[in-house]
């Protein structure tokens, strides 16, 4: 197993150490896309220095709820909190800049750009790729040969899978304190979903809070900590993961199908 690169303590390493309360929380949102009422009263805690699964059917409000958390929609009712600050109504850059890193479904790289100018855009304050924090790259590396191999190619001719991968290791180039990605898992061969769950496992290990969509729920039950199922916009079934991949009869009511 590879290991995270020891970083000086900071906002992650906080997170984790301060246990308790969680770090994000929504109470009672509500969503509005134009005329379309996506969210309708959505519950959410996402506890601390975690890994917290929301599964659920196609259409049920999962990306909406991401999107909402990161202020690229806002809510039109009901609260977000992070760290016991209100954030509902902050602008997405000013949600950023407090430590979440967000991976959207649509993975959200630069496809002119090469893969090392990604990595150097989601670094912040690095200008060039000698300003990366070195071992945290090399850690990258190990756990995403195809970032390395492809280091110089323009991002746009890598595979499905590969943007995957990239977008990921953009996301995790610099420490966060929340980390968000919407189904990681999606495009990637098995070995590659295996490295996935050893990065998030290490990132946990030093006390980043991590939220993931997921649709391959073997993914789900072998990192999960903590799950909320969604169905029509809401949070119908919150609980431990292993509870609930322990109980077929509940996965299929609430999902339509068994781990």
């Amino acid at each position: 197993m590879n290991t995270i690169p020891t970083r000086p303590a900071g906002p992650a390493g906080a997170a984790g150490a301060a246990g308790g309360a969680p770090l994000l929380t929504l109470d009672g949102v509500h969503t509005h896309i134009g005329a379309y009422h996506i969210l309708h009263g959505v519950d959410l805690v996402v506890p601390r220095a975690q890994v917290t699964m929301l599964l659920g059917r196609n259409g049920a409000g999962k990306t909406t709820t991401l999107r909402t958390i990161m202020g690229l929609w806002h809510a039109s009712q009901g609260t977000v909190h992070f760290a016991g600050d209100d954030i509902t109504r902050l602008a997405t850059p000013q949600i950023a800049g407090r430590g979440i890193a967000y991976v959207p479904e649509n993975m959200g790289i630069f496809a002119d750009l090469t893969v090392k100018e990604n990595m150097v855009l989601a670094a912040r304050g690095a200008r060039n790729a000698q300003q990366i924090d070195g071992a945290r790259l090399q850690w990258i590396f190990s756990l995403f040969p195809a970032v390395e191999k492809f280091w110089n190619h323009p991002a746009g001719k890598l595979s499905g899978g590969q943007k995957q991968m990239l977008a990921v290791s953009r996301a995790i180039v610099e420490p966060r304190e929340l980390l968000i990605v919407d189904e990681p898992s999606k495009g990637l061969a098995p070995s590659i979903i295996n490295n996935m769950i050893d990065a998030f496992a290490q990132l946990k290990a030093q006390g980043v809070t991590i939220l993931l969509v997921e649709q391959n729920l073997s993914f789900a039950q072998r990192l999960g900590d903590s799950v909320a199922v969604m169905d029509d916009g809401r949070v119908v079934h919150a609980g431990a993961m292993q509870a609930l991949a322990e109980d077929e009869a509940l996965q299929r009511t609430l999902l339509g199908l068994a781990l």
